[in-house]
C-alpha cells in the first residue's frame, strides 16, 4: 500500500494566518490527478509545530474526506509527549486513515530505551499501522538499528521514514528486519539511491511542486526502467536543492504559490523566503517547465 511518491502536504494559510480549507482541498485533488501515490497530512512540511491540536485534527479530517479513498493517507501524529502522540493517533484511527507517521520525540533527547517505550506505547494504543519517522536533524535523537529491529517486532510498527541520509541503513534494515517492513526515504535528493538500497518509496517535499515528475520517477523504477528513473532524478535535482535552500517549508510554499495553488503565508517563527532563495526556486521550476 505504501510505496512510490507520497507527498508531505503543505498546509495553506490565508493572509490572516487561518487554515485555507479551499486551497487545501484543491491541492489534494491536484496531487491525486497528477499521479501521486499517497499523501501525508500534518507533517513538518505541513507546519505541524504551529498548528493547534484542533487545527491538526481538522486538517487530517479534510485530507481524508477529500481523498475519498483514492490513494492512501498517512496522518502525521508525532509529539515529544507520548500522551499527546497517543491522542493524535487515536483521533487518526477514528478517521480511518491508512497509517500514522510518528516522529522520534524532539527536544527531550530520550535514550534508546525511551524511544522504544514511546513507540511501543503508541503502537499498543490502537490498531493502526505506525510508520516511524527518524529525522535526527530536527529531533536531535537518532533511532539506532537495534531499536528499529526491536520495534519492528511489534504488530503495528510497519515501517520507517528515514531522513538520515545514511544510504547504508536501508540495506541493513532489509537484511535484519523481516520482509514487508516499509522503508520510505525522507530525503528527495537521495530517494532514487534509497530505492536501490532497499526502499520502496519517498515521503516527498518536492512532489508538492512537481507531483507528476516525482511519480513518474518512482513508476520508472518499479517497472525496471533505470535509465528513465535516472534521467528524471537528474532533472529534479536543481528543484530539490532549491526547495531546501532555506528552512522547509518556506521554499516549497513559495513554489506552490508560484503555481497559483496557495498563498505564501507562513506561521512564525518561519520567515518569508529571501530574494536569493526565491530566485533559485523560480529558476529551478522554469528549468522543468512547471509554469506551462
Amino acid at each position: 500500500m505504501f510505496k512510490g511518491s507520497i507527498t508531505a502536504l503543505i498546509t495553506p494559510f490565508a493572509e490572516d494566518g487561518s487554515f485555507d480549507e479551499t486551497a487545501f482541498r484543491s491541492l489534494v485533488d491536484w496531487q491525486i490527478a497528477e499521479g501521486s501515490h499517497g499523501l501525508v497530512s500534518c507533517g513538518t512540511t505541513g507546519e505541524s509545530p504551529t498548528l493547534s491540536h484542533d487545527e491538526h485534527r481538522f486538517v487530517t479530517e479534510v485530507c481524508i474526506e477529500e481523498a475519498r479513498g483514492r490513494i492512501p493517507v498517512i496522518a502525521g501524529c508525532g509529539s515529544n509527549s507520548t500522551t499527546e502522540a497517543v491522542a493524535l493517533i487515536e483521533h487518526a484511527a477514528q478517521l480511518k486513515v491508512d497509517a500514522a507517521l510518528v516522529v522520534t520525540p524532539y527536544y527531550n533527547k530520550p535514550s534508546q530505551e525511551g524511544l522504544y517505550l514511546h513507540f511501543k506505547t503508541c503502537a499498543e494504543a490502537v490498531d493502526l499501522p505506525i510508520i516511524i519517522y527518524n529525522i535526527p536533524g530536527r529531533s536531535v535523537v537518532d533511532m539506532s538499528h537495534n531499536t528499529m529491529i526491536r520495534l519492528a517486532g511489534l504488530p503495528n510498527i510497519i515501517g520507517v521514514k528515514d531522513a538520515t541520509c545514511d544510504l547504508a541503513r536501508p540495506t541493513r534494515v532489509a537484511i535484519d528486519i523481516p520482509d514487508g517492513f516499509v522503508q520510505l526515504s525522507g530525503e528527495d535528493a537521495t530517494a532514487l539511491a534509497f530505492l536501490a538500497q532497499g526502499g520502496v518509496g519517498c515521503i516527498s517535499v518536492t512532489s508538492n511542486v512537481a507531483p507528476r515528475l516525482c511519480a513518474r520517477m518512482h513508476e520508472a523504477w518499479m517497472k525496471g526502467d533505470l535509465n528513465e528513473a535516472q534521467q528524471i532524478n537528474q532533472s529534479l535535482l536543481p528543484l530539490h536543492d532549491a526547495l531546501f535552500s532555506e528552512s522547509n517549508p518556506a521554499p516549497v510554499k513559495y513554489a506552490v504559490n508560484l503555481l497559483g495553488r496557495c498563498g505564501r503565508t507562513l506561521r512564525p517563527p518561519l520567515a518569508p523566503l529571501s530574494k536569493p532563495a526565491a530566485a533559485m526556486v523560480r529558476e529551478a521550476m522554469s528549468g522543468l517547465d512547471l509554469f506551462e
